[in-house]
C-alpha cells in the first residue's frame, strides 16, 4: 500500500510530501505523481517513489490495490471535471482503498464560479462507491502574492471584493491537514470545511502589505465589470479578466467567510493568520 500524492510538482501537492517526511511516513511508502516526473527529482533523491501521472489519461498500473490516494484538484478550470472523472475511474479499477479529494469550500452553497466542477468530482466519488474523504479548501493567502508585487511596484492593488472578508490559510497549513487525514484513521465519508480562522478584508490586506514594505499601501475597490476591464487593461484577455473578478465578486458575497474550525481542529493548533505569512514575503 501506498500513499499516492497527484500533483506533487505543484505547490500543494509538494508541501503535502513534505508534510508526510516530517511526520515520519517512510518515504518508500509515498508515491509523489505529476506530469513531468523530472521536477520530482529532487523527492526521489530523498527516497520517494515518483511516477509520470497525467489526470488526462492516467498511466495504468501507477495506482495499486489498497492505494490511499490524494487527488489534489487539477489545475485548468473547465478540464477538472472530465480529469478528475478520469482518475477516479481508474482508482476504481485499481481497487484504491480511499480517494482524498481537494475541494472548495461551501461545495453546494456557494455561487464561486470554481465550485461547479468541484461538485461534480464529489458527485462523481459518491458514486464511484470508492471510501472518500472531502478537504473543501478556503483561500490560500498565497493567492495574494500577486497583489503585494502590485503593492510593493506601485503601493496599491485593486480588486472587487467590497466589504468581504475571507477566511484565509498558507498552503503549508492546508497541506498539514491533508497529511493528517492521509496518515491517520477515522477520516472516511467525512467532508472538512477548511479555512482560517481570522477572516479580513481588503483593507486589512492593504494594511499589512503596508507593514511588511514600510510605506503606505492602499486598496482601490470598484464594481465587478469595472474591474474585469481593468484587468484587461493589463493585458489579460477578456475571459480571464472576467472570470477573475467574478472570484472577487464571490468574496463581496461572503463566500470565502466562515466560521468552521475545521482546519485549526485538524491541525490541533491554531492557523497561520495572514499577516504572518504575508512577513514572509518581505
Amino acid at each position: 500500500m501506498s500513499l499516492v500524492i497527484t500533483g506533487a510538482t505543484g505547490h500543494l501537492g509538494r508541501l503535502v510530501v513534505e508534510s508526510l517526511l516530517s511526520r515520519g511516513t517512510k518515504p518508500a511508502d509515498i508515491l509523489a505523481t505529476g506530469r513531468s516526473v523530472d521536477k520530482l527529482s529532487g523527492l526521489a533523491a530523498r527516497g520517494v517513489r515518483t511516477a509520470a501521472f497525467d489526470y488526462d489519461a492516467p498511466a495504468e498500473g501507477t495506482l495499486n490495490r489498497g492505494d490511499v490516494l490524494l487527488l489534489v484538484s487539477g489545475s485548468e478550470p473547465g478540464k477538472r471535471a472530465e480529469q478528475h472523472g478520469k482518475v477516479i475511474a481508474a482508482a476504481k479499477k485499481a481497487d484504491v482503498s480511499r480517494i482524498v479529494y481537494t475541494s472548495i469550500l461551501g461545495v453546494g452553497a456557494t455561487k464561486n464560479p470554481l465550485a461547479p466542477e468541484h461538485e461534480a468530482t464529489e458527485a462523481a466519488l459518491l458514486q464511484s462507491g470508492i471510501p472518500a474523504t472531502f478537504l473543501r479548501n478556503g483561500w490560500y493567502t498565497e493567492n495574494y502574492r500577486q497583489a503585494f508585487d502590485s503593492a510593493k511596484a506601485h503601493g496599491a492593488f485593486i480588486g472587487s471584493a467590497h466589504a468581504g472578508r475571507v477566511s484565509s490559510a498558507p498552503r503549508a497549513d492546508y497541506a498539514e491537514a491533508a497529511a493528517r487525514v492521509l496518515t491517520e484513521d477515522g477520516h472516511e465519508g467525512k467532508a472538512y470545511e477548511l479555512a482560517g480562522d481570522a477572516a479580513w478584508s481588503m483593507p486589512e490586506l492593504a494594511e499589512a502589505f503596508g507593514r511588511v514594505l514600510g510605506r503606505a499601501v492602499t486598496y482601490q475597490d470598484m464594481d465587478t465589470e469595472a474591474h474585469a476591464k481593468a484587468l484587461q487593461g493589463f493585458g489579460l484577455d477578456a475571459g480571464l479578466a472576467g472570470f477573475l473578478a467574478s472570484l472577487d465578486a464571490s468574496i463581496a458575497a461572503g463566500e470565502l467567510e466562515t466560521k468552521s474550525r475545521d482546519l485549526s481542529k485538524l491541525l490541533g493548533r491554531p492557523t497561520t493568520p495572514m499577516p504572518g505569512t504575508v512577513a514572509t514575503w518581505a
